[in-house]
């Protein structure tokens, strides 16, 4: 199994710190984003990484390199200056993934969530989210789960962690271009061809400087 990090986004919300240095290259503890992710994902086993970049990718590049000093083999999709958002990052780099289900993770995410039994999981539809409880930005939730299946609305609400098993077919007929992946998983979980697990742990979204300063403070300590 392969898997992709989307580490395209220009991270607006994190300036001055993103003018100079790509949102996955930020440090939290003693490492940068990106890196927990790399070291999550051959912890669990995978081999093969492909990394979408656009600004400041070249930076990307040069610091991970073809990911020898982590035991990986890293494939770069380059979406140049112009980021075609999370569908499109990932339909562009569809020829990378092959043909099995892949992970995704999104590279301004951080948690302590096990890949291994996602990877492990045989997909009863075209993809498989992992949802965690709404965090203070989110308060209001992105889905709902109902039998092991993915809601767009219902009782309890959950926020979508960026981590998920997609098949190909998810993304068959999908135009090239920008694109984001939010409306694409709404619309598949009304055809109930998603399914999604709960996961309890630690888990951040680092998309401003004060979530970013919170997060290295705690993994410091």
């Amino acid at each position: 199994m392969k898997a992709m990090i989307l580490a395209a986004g220009r991270g607006e919300r994190l300036k001055p710190l993103t003018d100079t240095i790509p949102k996955p290259l930020l440090k939290v503890g003693s490492k940068s984003l990106i890196e927990y992710h790399l070291e999550n994902l051959k912890h669990a086993g995978i081999s093969e990484v492909v990394i979408n970049i656009a600004w400041l990718g070249k930076l990307i590049q040069k610091v991970l390199g073809n990911g020898q000093n982590y035991n990986l083999n890293i494939s770069y999709s380059d979406e140049n200056d112009s980021a075609l958002e999370t569908a499109g990052g990932i339909i562009k780099a569809l020829p990378l993934l092959g043909n099995d289900p892949f992970l995704v993770i999104n590279g301004d995410i951080w948690s302590d969530y096990d890949l291994k039994p996602l990877i492990d999981k045989k997909l009863q539809g075209e993809a498989h989210l992992i949802l965690v409880e709404n965090p203070e930005h989110n308060k209001e939730g992105d889905f709902s789960l109902e039998n092991g299946l993915l809601k767009n609305t219902g009782g309890i609400m959950y926020t979508y962690s960026g981590i998920g098993l997609y098949s190909k077919q998810f993304f068959e007929g999908l135009r090239p271009g920008k694109s984001a992946l939010a409306p694409i998983i709404r619309e598949k979980a009304e055809q109930r061809l998603v399914t999604a697990s709960v996961h309890n742990g630690l888990w951040t979204d680092v998309g401003s400087a004060e979530r970013l300063a919170i997060l290295d403070n705690n993994l410091q300590r």
